[in-house]
């Protein structure tokens, strides 16, 4: 597969993605509320699900008036029967999904436009000028004419470990980003393949599918996790039940979509952009070593509680440790191994 097979591949994903996940959500979502009319759940909390989808009323109703839905959720059947079910979930549902939507695709819409910006705030990374390091500015540009690219704009995180990764949803606006360590550590060569490889991202609209991606799990592991963990304070018993059902409910669509995500970036773009990299330095060598170097120190402190954005990165910069958070992350890495990739390198010298 040569770059513009590449390039268009990732297209198809793109859209494929933009495609299947509406589709996903709204699945999920009438599954959560066939699940809260036909469980057990406190008649509160129904009542609560039943005020929500009640807000479409306001804007061109729902199949069924405000009072009735609120009092058949509520558990008011004597007779237990599918269909009534069955239209109580599609009825909330469809009150529901047009806002959880519209405001998915805002948060999607604010990450594929700002994600750069927002990640190197979150790593406090510094943005390198020809007076701060003319070397490392000098060896980005350059590699980039080699590439065919326009320059990224450069930033160091100051981190003793070695990582790296590419930003950006197009190569006019993209970054690198580098860590201090990984700076210090590798010799020219070795940092010029560690950048070819990042610009072979860039050129590979690699960095604007994982922005997307990336974006759209994390909206909703973001507001579970907020809701999740707001349950701990102190509000009425109603309201505690009803944000960890909803915050279960936003984990639950952001971990389901997960394994989706992950064979929509699948291992062998990292394998791709290790090719890119050699076909840009002619020098396969020089990136195995880098490979190996960086593998014995990889973990990013700034992102290390940020397991999706891990994705970016030359090598995963989570710590490992047990966690929930982590087992996922392992589980739906895009990273091949390090040891695969300098075998496949190694190949290309044989």
């Amino acid at each position: 597969m040569n770059v513009y097979d590449q390039i268009d591949a990732n297209n198809r994903k793109t859209a494929a993605i933009l495609c299947a996940f509406p589709v996903a959500l709204f699945i999920l979502v009438y599954l959560f509320f066939y699940l809260a009319v036909v469980t057990n759940i406190p008649s509160y909390a129904k009542i609560g699900f039943s005020y929500i989808a009640s807000i479409g009323t306001l804007f061109g109703g729902t199949l069924m008036d405000m009072e009735d839905r609120t009092s058949r959720i509520a558990g008011n059947y004597s007779v237990v029967s599918d269909i009534p079910y069955l239209r109580q979930a599609l009825d909330s549902t469809l009150a529901v999904y047009p806002w959880i939507l519209l405001i998915t695709f805002i948060w999607i819409a604010f990450s594929y436009r700002s994600g750069d910006a927002m990640m190197h705030r979150i790593t406090r990374a510094r943005l390198v000028t020809l007076e701060t390091n003319r070397a490392l500015c000098r060896l980005v540009e350059n590699t980039a004419i080699m590439a065919g690219l326009p320059t990224p704009a450069i930033y160091l995180i100051k981190d003793d470990s070695f990582n790296a990764f590419a930003s950006g949803h197009k190569p006019e606006v993209a970054s690198v980003t580098f860590t201090e360590g990984i700076v210090k550590t590798l010799d020219n060569a070795e940092l010029q393949a560690v950048i070819a490889h990042e610009l072979a991202h860039i050129g590979n609209r690699d960095t604007r599918l994982t922005t997307i991606t990336i974006a759209g799990i994390g909206c909703f592991t973001f507001f579970g996790e907020l809701l999740c963990g707001g349950g701990r304070k102190k509000r009425s018993g109603s309201l505690n039940i009803l944000a960890y059902l909803l915050g279960l409910f936003c984990l639950v669509f952001g971990y389901i979509v997960a394994p989706i995500l992950h064979f929509a970036l699948s291992r062998r773009r990292e394998f791709q952009a290790d090719a890119t990299a050699v076909k840009i330095t002619r020098d396969p060598d020089a990136l195995s070593r880098a490979l190996f170097k960086i593998a014995q120190n990889p973990m990013v402190e700034a992102l290390s509680k940020l397991p999706l954005v891990g994705n970016m990165c030359i090598a995963n910069p989570a710590k490992a440790r047990i966690s929930l958070v982590n087992l996922f992350s392992k589980l739906y890495s895009t990273h091949p191994p390090v040891e695969e990739r300098i075998a496949a390198l190694r190949r290309m010298v044989q």
